[in-house]
């Protein structure tokens, strides 16, 4: 039997701001909600009475538990009930499906992995549904699921392209809920981080803040005005291999691209440049630690990725000019080996006054990218929250 779906009924847009205001900062009071969103208090109790007899919001006791009645109107901050409902959220890979269950507040209670040994869409979906059964166990209400895929995503229902999958037009949403039963919103993998990022993460209450990730491919995500900057439909085709770095040299790979971010930082592209010079195989993890050893050639790979990332960091910095520039993805160990390679083409590529670039570095598993996943089933089928 699938797991029980309970769902909250749609918010009204006044509503969906109170929410999320306090699912992302709180508990406040309600003097603070009103500040925040420039609310009367009138309008401030109207918005919040549905709120509140739904279960979404809840009174809590003020810092140092004073709780007893006050004249006038009530004074308890409101928080959401983090633990009402649970979510699930998965990163599909090549050769692997990442799973974890959350609350509503995206902290993770269970994650689990399974290895996905064909790129059949039944197969996927199939492990897809054992995977949603062994998450859910135990948990009092899963109100649904988050798909998260490296390529194009139509509608958050359809991957119409993912080249690590082979898929085309695959309405992958639609094939979970029917084996589920439970509602399915699927995104851009690269997309879906960001939003855990924006909301719970590196990002929380920053204006102007960027995701970049490294590893099979490079990913870029722009959030202007605490909102997720979306693609028009172009979501993770082609950022990497446009940006150029060094239009004049650096490695040509299979690609057939010269000086791109992708031919220069991703793992595949630094795997393969050390095994056409060397003529020997090697994991990316072995690279970095020869090239910390200071065996020649991947040294030098290692250390033009690190100028590539600086530059590139660098460039992002001037014409976005976030407040933080977040780097992730299974490919950061770079900055452990090539970190002053970034930090001296960040200056080289910066105005001499130009404040410090905000650079923070998360070392993080495909856990991390399937919680993403969850936050987008979160702010859509939850608060009804479209970033586009």
């Amino acid at each position: 039997m699938p797991p029980r779906a309970d769902s909250w009924p749609p918010l009204s847009p006044g509503e969906r701001s109170v929410a999320i205001e306090v699912l992302v900062h709180g508990p406040l009071s309600r003097s603070e909600i009103a500040r925040r969103l420039g609310l009367s208090p009138g309008s401030l109790t109207r918005l919040t009475k549905p709120l509140i007899a739904s279960g979404l919001l809840v009174e809590v006791p003020e810092a140092g538990g004073r709780t007893g009645v006050r004249q006038g109107r009530p004074s308890q901050p409101l928080d959401v009930v983090a633990d009402s409902r649970y979510f699930l959220g998965f990163k599909i890979t090549q050769d692997t499906v990442y799973g974890v269950a959350t609350t509503l507040r995206s902290e993770i209670v269970a994650r689990r992995d399974r290895a996905l040994t064909g790129h059949d869409p039944a197969e996927a979906v199939a492990l897809l549904a054992g995977m949603t059964a062994e998450l859910s166990r135990g948990l009092p209400t899963v109100a649904g699921i988050g798909i998260g895929v490296g390529g194009l995503v139509e509608d958050r229902a359809v991957v119409g392209e993912s080249p690590f999958l082979g898929w085309r037009g695959v309405p992958l949403a639609a094939l979970v809920e029917e084996r589920t039963g439970l509602p399915v919103v699927v995104e851009n993998d690269t997309a879906a981080f960001v939003e855990a990022e924006t909301w719970f993460g590196a990002g929380r209450g920053l204006d102007r803040f960027v995701v970049l990730t490294i590893g099979a491919g490079i990913g870029y995500g722009l959030v202007l005005g605490g909102r997720r900057v979306p693609y028009a439909g172009d979501e993770d085709r082609g950022f990497g291999r446009h940006w150029i770095l060094d239009p004049h040299g650096g490695p040509l790979t299979p690609d057939g691209r010269r000086g791109s971010a992708v031919s220069l930082l991703t793992i595949p592209s630094i795997r393969y440049q050390v095994r056409a010079a060397t003529g020997r195989d090697r994991t990316y993890e072995e690279i970095l630690a020869s090239a910390a050893a200071g065996e020649p050639v991947p040294a030098r790979v290692v250390a033009e990725a690190g100028r590539a990332l600086g530059t590139l960091v660098a460039q992002i910095a001037n014409f976005a000019m976030p407040q933080k520039i977040l780097l992730a993805g299974e490919g950061v160990g770079l900055m452990d080996v090539a970190g002053e390679a970034v930090e001296e083409a960040v200056r080289a590529n910066r105005h001499p006054r130009a404040a410090p670039v905000g650079l923070e570095t998360r070392v993080s598993d495909f856990h991390d990218w399937a919680r993403g996943a969850a936050v987008l089933a979160i702010q859509v089928l939850v608060l009804g929250a479209a970033q586009g």
